[in-house]
C-alpha cells in the first residue's frame, strides 16, 4: 500500500493550526500526518479533524520517509531544518521568508505560477510569499494576462494576526485597558495599536522602506514579472484577521473597467464583490474564516493613461499563508507523485 507521510511543523502556532484544519476540510489524502514544533510543545494534543495528534519535537525528528513537510516555525527554525529535511528527501513548503529571494527555490502562488512548483527539485524546498503579496498577486494575474502591468502602487491595512497570538491578544488587552482606563504599554508593535494604525511592518531598512513592503516589491517581481514595479505603504491596523488592499494599477496598454472585472471574475480563487451603490463590497470581517481573494471597488484611475483601482481583502492566515501552503502540496501530489 502506498504510504503519504507528511508533517506540520509550527503546528502549535496560529499558520500551523490552520494548515491542520485545512489539511482535514480538504480530505489531503495523507496516511499519516505528524505535528512538529519546539521541545517545550512535545506531549502537547493538536485537533486535526476528528482526530486528535501528539505534538512531536522537531529537533529529534527523522525526515526519512516523509513526503511534503509544511513549515512555519519562523525564519531562524526553517534555516536549520529545511534543509534538514529536503536532504532527507522530503519536499519542503517553507512560510517563512528564509527562502523566498533564493534563485534556486520556487516561490510560488499556485493560481499565479503553477508551473514554477517544478523547481522544486533544486534544493526539495519551495516558499509561500508573503502574506501581503499573494493577495495581490492573485488580483494582478489576470489583468497581467490581457494588457501588461507597468507599475503598482498599494497601500495596505494589515491584520495583527499576521505578526503572531501575542499581537492579538495586545490588541485584545490594550482595547479592553482604555475602556478601563488602563493603559498597556506596547510590546510586539513600536505604538499602540489599539484605535491607531503603524505604518510600520517589519523593520525599516536603510532607505526608508520598511521590510514588508521591500518583501511586496520583490516578491512581485519573482512571481509575477520582473517588470512590473511596485511602490508599497504596508500599515498595521486594529483589525483582528485579514488583510486588506488599496491597489492602483497603471497598465502599458487600454484596458476597461469591464474588462478587468470580467477577467477578475473568470478568474480561479478570486470572488469579485462589487455593487458599491448597494454597498456590495468586502470588509475584514467578512472575508475572515474564507478561502477567496476578494476583490471590490474596481473603478477606472484617472491620475495615469492607462489605469485600474481596486479593493482586495483576504484571510492572510488561510490563503495568505496556510492554503496557499496546501494548495501547493496538492499539485506535488496530483502533478509529481508524491
Amino acid at each position: 500500500m502506498f504510504k503519504r507521510k507528511i508533517a506540520v511543523v509550527g503546528a502549535t502556532g496560529n499558520v500551523g493550526h490552520e494548515i491542520l484544519n485545512i489539511l482535514a476540510e480538504r480530505k489531503f489524502p495523507a496516511t499519516e500526518v505528524v505535528a512538529l514544533a519546539s521541545r517545550n510543545s512535545v506531549g502537547k494534543q493538536i485537533s486535526f479533524g476528528d482526530k486528535t495528534l501528539i505534538v512531536q519535537a522537531l529537533e529529534d525528528f527523522d525526515f526519512t520517509g516523509t513526503k511534503i513537510a509544511l513549515f512555519s516555525p519562523g525564519g531562524k527554525v526553517s534555516a536549520i531544518h529545511a534543509p534538514r529535511a529536503a536532504a532527507a528527501g522530503c519536499v519542503v513548503i517553507d512560510n517563512t521568508s528564509h527562502f523566498r529571494m533564493d534563485e534556486d527555490v520556487p516561490l510560488v502562488v499556485p493560481e499565479v505560477n503553477p508551473q514554477a512548483i517544478a523547481g522544486y527539485k533544486k534544493r526539495y524546498i519551495i516558499a509561500n510569499p508573503n502574506c501581503s503579496t499573494i493577495q495581490m498577486v492573485v488580483a494582478l494575474k489576470p489583468l497581467h494576462d490581457i494588457a501588461k502591468i507597468k507599475r503598482v502602487v498599494v497601500a495596505t491595512y494589515q491584520a495583527v494576526s499576521g505578526a503572531g497570538k501575542e499581537a492579538m491578544d495586545e490588541l485584545f488587552n490594550q482595547t479592553k485597558g482604555i475602556y478601563a482606563n488602563n493603559t498597556i504599554a506596547p510590546n510586539k508593535f513600536s505604538k499602540r495599536i489599539a484605535f491607531n494604525v503603524i505604518p510600520q511592518i517589519d523593520v525599516f531598512m536603510d532607505d526608508g522602506v520598511s521590510k514588508e513592503e521591500w518583501k511586496m516589491k520583490v516578491e512581485t517581481k519573482k512571481i509575477l514579472d520582473p517588470k512590473i514595479e511596485v511602490e508599497a505603504t504596508c500599515v498595521r491596523v486594529p483589525v483582528f484577521n485579514s488583510h486588506s488592499e488599496a491597489i492602483n494599477v497603471e497598465f502599458e496598454s487600454a484596458i476597461s473597467v469591464s474588462e478587468a472585472r470580467e477577467a477578475l471574475e473568470e478568474a480561479d480563487g478570486i470572488l469579485v464583490i462589487d455593487r458599491p451603490a448597494e454597498m456590495k463590497f468586502i470588509t475584514a470581517i467578512e472575508a475572515s474564516a474564507t478561502d477567496p481573494v476578494y476583490v471590490s471597488r474596481i473603478r477606472k484611475d484617472n491620475s495615469v493613461k492607462h489605469g485600474i483601482s481596486m479593493w482586495v481583502v483576504s484571510d492572510n492566515l488561510k490563503k495568505g499563508a496556510a492554503l496557499n501552503a496546501v494548495q501547493i502540496a496538492e499539485i506535488l501530489v496530483k502533478d509529481y507523485g508524491f
